[in-house]
């Protein structure tokens, strides 16, 4: 008998809107989902449908109407900033379309930026994100200045600043919307590598279909609901 995975993350009948005027628009209706450790999971869906809405509510990055949000079997719907700020540094990376580097600073300080922010020194964060780099095969381009580097590698950089803290979920909105075509199959091939070895939760937003069959759970959404997982 094949043992059940952990569930990492958790959402029931979420519910949110957003003030347009006097007007309320209804962006998330009723949506439940779970992300589970050693898996990917990709929500599609047309623009508008909701999808980067409910990343944000599931990062804790905003509140739901409602609705719950469980972490790590722990309700969090309702937990105060300060402890939502403590679970995204602790339990949560984040990847963007817009990968957010500092280009002034190399790879490997971009990498280290949130192990200074939770008191590591210098020394020690610069070694632990150098293997990081390594596992991500961007060891060699670790001293090159961010805006240096090819598309490709500034979004393997953002990968590696989001698991450098050894979070257990990965939260991707749109992460190959900036890449080329053989660039975005070898960012999903890493995510879901990474999914496979380290026992991470992955959880990616996207408009490619394509891309997102490769992954273990394919959720579809289309106007603030799901339609299909």
């Amino acid at each position: 008998m094949t043992p059940s995975k952990k569930i990492l993350l958790k959402a029931e009948e979420l519910h949110h809107s957003f003030a347009e005027g006097v007007r309320k628009n209804r962006v998330i209706k009723g949506v439940s989902l779970q992300v589970e450790a050693g898996e990917t999971t990709a929500v599609v869906g047309p623009s508008g449908c909701g999808k980067s809405t409910l990343l944000y509510l599931l990062g804790l990055l905003d509140r739901p109407e409602n609705g719950r949000i469980f972490l790590h079997d722990s309700d969090v719907t309702q937990s105060s900033d300060k402890t939502k700020t403590q679970l995204r540094n602790q339990s949560i990376g984040f990847i963007f379309q817009f990968h957010f580097l500092i280009k002034e600073l190399t790879a490997i300080e971009n990498v280290s930026l949130p192990l200074r922010k939770s008191g590591l020194n210098a020394e020690d964060s610069k070694e632990k994100s150098m293997l990081v780099l390594q596992k991500l095969g961007m060891e060699s381009k670790a001293n090159r200045s961010a805006n240096k580097l090819s598309g490709g590698e500034q979004q393997r950089v953002a990968i590696a600043r989001a698991i450098v803290n050894s979070p257990s979920l990965i939260l991707a909105d749109e992460p190959t919307g900036n890449l080329d075509s053989e660039n975005s199959h070898k960012v999903f091939d890493l995510l879901q590598e990474l999914a496979e070895r380290d026992n991470l939760g992955v959880l990616i937003v996207t408009h490619n279909t394509d891309l997102a069959l490769k992954t273990d759970n394919l959720i579809r959404m289309q106007d603030g609901l799901i339609i299909r997982a």
